[in-house]
């Protein structure tokens, strides 16, 4: 198996389906593209993921209608600490594409994505409850796998290996 370098150059990826609409709705929007080993990234500027995902999933051209997964990396200590991660799938194109938004640990907060894709809401609160992320708008942003009084969010890189004393 051959090595090939991955394609990070935005006016490479720019006739991708998926990053062509975003292009064309808001050019500002898209933060930076990477297409590595057949899967495509694109990084989305914070404010515009819930109007970008609606963009993605009604587009005829690209139509990403099923959200598989919204997860979270902690980058810690590095700046912006957090990256919250939407793998997305057009099932009619059978292609996924992964929606990358950054945050700052001084407000780890993004848009929730629930009102494009109702099935965001247990994923959402995961995130919430292991990393503390808020998701604004988000219609019963509660812990939902530890305690509700349990102090932290477990999967911080900044979390003691054991909790709290």
């Amino acid at each position: 198996m051959s090595f090939v370098a991955p394609i990070t150059d935005l006016s490479q990826l720019k006739n991708h389906p998926a990053v062509a609409r975003l292009l064309a709705w808001n050019p500002a929007a898209v933060q930076g593209t990477k297409f590595d080993r057949d899967e495509m990234t694109i990084h989305v500027e914070r404010g515009s993921i819930r109007e970008a995902c609606a963009l993605l999933k009604d587009d005829p051209a690209c139509p990403f209608n099923f959200l598989s997964d919204v997860t979270c990396v902690d980058w810690y200590p590095s700046e912006p600490r957090f990256e919250v991660v939407y793998h997305v799938l057009s099932i009619a194109k059978k292609e996924r594409v992964r929606l990358k938004v950054r945050l700052h640990s001084s407000s780890p907060a993004v848009d929730s994505v629930t009102a494009v894709w109702p099935g965001a809401n247990y994923f959402e609160r995961e995130v919430f409850d292991l990393f503390g992320i808020r998701f604004t708008g988000h219609p019963y942003l509660r812990r939902i796998l530890m305690p509700e009084d349990w102090e932290g969010h477990p999967l911080r890189k900044d979390y003691p290996v054991e909790g709290y004393r």
